[in-house]
Order: C-alpha cells, then structure tokens, then sequence
C-alpha cells in the first residue's frame, strides 16, 4: 500500500500545487460549454476562493482550420491567473498544435476534455468518446505534454457507461504520460445530468496516482464539499452548475469549511448588483457586438434568483432583454 493510500481523508482546504502552478483554495470552477466565459469566471474570482477557473471546452480542430467564432473564445486576461484553457478533440497532431497556441496566448494549464458526453461533441470523437480509445486517449495526453512547458490536466468522467468504468485505469496512464493533475466526474457519460454522481470512483482514482486529483459531481453546498473531501480524500473539489447565478458559492464554502460557520446568504440587492456586474462585465468583452452578447446572456442572467415577490417577472424581463440598458432597467429597482 502506497504512503498516499495511507494517508487520512482530506477535511481541510489545503493548497495544492498542479505542476508548478500553485492553487491556494483548491475549489475549481468546471469548464462548462457557454457559460465559462471571461465575465463569469471574473465573477467567480472577484467573490473569492476559487482557486482555478477553466475556460468553456474549445475544439482542437476549430483552432487548427481558424474558426473565426473560435478566436472569440480566446477571452482570458492575466486578471483571472491561475486559469486552465481547455481543449477537447481526438487527433494528438492537432490537440499539441492547440495547446501550443493557447499557451502562448498566455494559459496557466492546458486541459484536455475527456467528459463531454454532448452528442454533437461525442459524435467527432472528442470529450467521453476518447474513453473508448484509451490508447488513443494516451496518444493525445503524450503529444501534448511534449508540446507544452505548463502543466498539462485531464477531466474525465467515471466511463462511458456502468459496464465500462475506466476512470482508474486512464488515471494510471495518464500520470505515466506526465499529466499533473485529474479531475473525475463520478457519473458515466451515458448518465449526462441525470441520476447521482459516484463518488467511489472519485475515491479509487485518489488511491492509485500520486498527482492531485480533483472530484466532481453533485457539490452544491459546502456540506456536499466537505463530504467529498472527506469520502474520497481528494485534493481539491470541482463545481459547476451549482455555481452558476451564484459566483459566491466558492467563497461560501470555503469560509464553512474553514470557521464552522455559514455565511449570510446574498440578499436580493447583492444578486440583483452581481447580475448587473455580469452583464457589464459580458458587454466590456465582448468581440460579437452588445445585442448577440446579451442575447447568449439570457440564460445566465435568469439563474441570480433574486427571492422576493415578483422575482418571476423579473426572470421573464430578463428572457427578452436586448441591451444593457434593458438588464440595468429591469435589475435597478432592486439594488
């Protein structure tokens, strides 16, 4: 049995180093298709305590051909250090060509997407799918690693479904190949959303690498982050949906775990303003022109759930907004 197996469950929140990039509170915003942008992961960071946020999934291939819609999404600034860019895609040439390229343009840490389970994603061979191809997986993990100086980290869910659980087995790998870190989503792609998230598997990887490991799946509070910590022994806990209408969730759980003690939740005034920060912050950004932004914000926006009478309506102003006037207008009267 290896000292690391032995070790106790983790119930604090200690600092971990991925490679050589330090995280100081090892809870890490998901990489999440459409919602990961530069504002959001602003948010996130500004509220405190999320010590790595990632960038939505960016297709190697869309890079390689120079997808103008694809540069869009090149939105990080030194602001948001540490972040990981992450890749997904199936063919090693082209997953080191883009990896070189968003190193240069300043990523921290590449991440290479082995857990989309979208179909449209699937179906080209990148995200879940590179799990039924674990050589191949190994073959992309190992040009890119070669291609890079930063530290090089992998997602994965738990397998493709329940009768092909590969989690571990790439784990193993993919420390061989010289990934400094493993995130593990404890659902199976087959799952999507739906149903519950094992967090055993979580916990079998923990036991057989030595490199930081990072669980996700069904953390929506900080009793369900202490849990994970403490089930799995995992190094650092990974949140995604949960966080989303709510960038203060990190800082939430954090503080709990550390004194004990919850925190007051956001009042109506503090959701209202954060809404209105990300939408400014969303426009300010932008390459696509301020109507097509608040357009693809809509659905963000309608997640700062504001908790008083008439919230609903505001939900339905937001679904129809066209400018950051009309966010500013619906969102002012509760400041």
């Amino acid at each position: 049995m290896t000292l690391l197996q032995e070790a106790p469950p983790q119930t604090a929140l200690n600092p971990i180093w991925i490679g050589n990039v330090y995280i100081e509170t090892p809870l890490t915003l998901a990489p999440m298709a459409g919602q990961t942008n530069h504002a959001f992961r602003t948010m996130c960071r500004e509220m405190g305590d999320c010590g790595l946020v990632c960038t939505e999934l960016i297709s190697s291939q869309a890079i390689h051909y120079k997808s103008k819609k694809t540069w869009h999404m090149f939105d990080w600034t030194k602001a948001e250090r540490p972040f990981a860019v992450q890749l997904f895609g199936n063919d090693p040439a082209m997953m080191a060509e883009a990896a070189k390229l968003v190193v240069d343009h300043g990523a921290d840490i590449v991440d290479v997407n082995m857990g989309c389970w979208v179909p449209k994603v699937v179906k080209k061979g990148g995200g879940a799918a590179m799990l039924n191809d674990i050589c191949n997986a190994t073959w992309v993990v190992e040009a890119i690693v070669k291609a890079v100086t930063v530290p090089v980290t992998v997602k994965v869910r738990s397998g493709i479904d329940p009768d092909h659980i590969t989690a571990i087995e790439f784990a193993k790998i993919a420390e061989k190949s010289g990934v400094k870190a493993i995130a593990v989503h404890g659902r199976t792609a087959d799952q999507g959303f739906t149903g519950s998230a094992n967090w055993d598997i979580i916990r079998q990887v923990k036991e057989a690498v030595n490199i930081p490991v990072i669980g996700n799946g069904d953390v929506k509070n900080a009793a369900d982050a202490a849990q994970m910590l403490s089930e799995t022994g995992c190094d650092g806990v990974m949140i995604g949906r949960a966080a989303l209408g709510n960038p203060w969730l990190f800082h939430e759980i954090a503080h709990e775990i550390r004194t004990g003690e919850a925190l007051p939740k956001p009042t109506a005034s503090e959701r209202a303003a954060a809404a209105i920060r990300h939408a400014q912050l969303s426009v300010e950004s932008s390459t696509i022109g301020e109507r097509q932004t608040i357009y693809e914000l809509r659905g963000q926006l309608t997640k700062y759930h504001l908790g008083v009478p008439g919230a609903a309506s505001v939900r339905e102003q937001l679904v129809f907004a066209e400018s950051l006037a009309d966010v500013e207008a619906i969102l002012e009267p509760y400041l």
